[in-house]
């Protein structure tokens, strides 16, 4: 397997990764899927803002995809990053979260991120424990705060530390 950045050709595989995550399952909270367009303009949106998009390659297939933005949109919240991890139904299991994770992760401490945030639906034992395996630590639970197929959703947040430094 090799992690690799994202390119506009990726875009096909990485669409059909996430509009199965969307029909399937509530790891991606929206009721519409989304085109290649769609997945080109975020591409670009995340080249803009210096951001990577990483995809993770296997005999030549596109089995997972991986990304960080901006956590919120003020001044003051600019050393902190969220990150989304999606893998491939079939490829769930084998290693691919934890690469792209760790390659992901990397590249925060690069640009000087000082906290990666993970949002998970709390339910998604699977992901909090890739986290958790990975450094990541429970900072709190929103109850109820979204829904999907008819139910409320809560959401766990979990973070890294992804330096030691007193200030910013």
């Amino acid at each position: 397997m090799d992690i690799r950045d994202a390119v506009e050709a990726d875009m096909e595989a990485v669409a059909a990764i996430y509009n199965d995550a969307v029909a399937n399952t509530t790891a991606i909270w929206n009721d519409s899927t989304v085109d290649v367009a769609n997945r080109i303009a975020w591409l670009a949106d995340r080249a803009r803002a210096g951001y990577p998009v990483l995809v993770a390659t296997s005999g030549g297939e596109i089995v997972g995809y991986a990304s960080f933005g901006d956590w919120r949109a003020f001044d003051g919240y600019r050393h902190t990053v969220e990150h989304s991890v999606y893998v491939r139904t079939d490829r769930h299991g084998r290693g691919v979260g934890k690469a792209l994770m760790q390659a992901l992760i990397g590249r925060a401490r690069a640009l000087g991120k000082h906290v990666m945030v993970a949002g998970i639906e709390a339910g998604n034992a699977s992901s909090i424990a890739l986290h958790e395996k990975l450094g990541f630590e429970h900072a709190g639970v929103l109850k109820q705060v979204g829904m999907k197929f008819g139910r409320w959703l809560d959401l766990a947040f979990l973070q890294l530390t992804l330096d030691d430094r007193p200030h910013p």
